[in-house]
């Protein structure tokens, strides 16, 4: 009776024959692995702004401030609620309220989402081809 015949059946002799959970093979065949990738992609291009706030004025700190931007365009496209005092804060820009910013937030993070499930879908129809 050698050692080999007292090993259960399952167990394997190093880890390269142990099966791998399907999820550890390819993380970004999945929505929510592309999803992170997004949204860290979109914090790691915001992070420079708590170093720097003049970042924010270059092009590209443009673009990263964008979400934040959008919820003055749904006021003006007629969602209520979404800044202090209605909008009416004189001369200066009013600061969303805090539905504003739930509402943006859901926005931008359901768009991030929807982007995410389009890459998966788009990638298993070119591996399909």
């Amino acid at each position: 009776m050698g050692m080999e015949e007292n090993l259960p059946l399952n167990t394997f002799t190093s880890l390269s024959e142990a099966p791998m959970p399907h999820h550890f093979c390819r993380p970004f065949h999945h929505p929510i692995g592309v999803f992170v990738l997004i949204v860290g992609a979109y914090l790691l291009a915001l992070s420079p702004a708590l170093l720097w706030p003049s970042y924010l004025d270059s092009p590209v700190g443009v673009l990263v401030v964008l979400p934040y931007l959008s919820v003055y365009l749904f006021h003006t496209l007629g969602v209520p609620g979404l800044l202090v005092n209605d909008g009416a804060c004189g001369w200066g820009w009013c600061a969303p309220t805090i539905f504003g910013w739930c509402f943006i937030t859901a926005f931008w993070l359901g768009l991030a989402w929807w982007a995410a499930l389009g890459v998966v879908r788009w990638r298993a129809r070119g591996a399909a081809s």
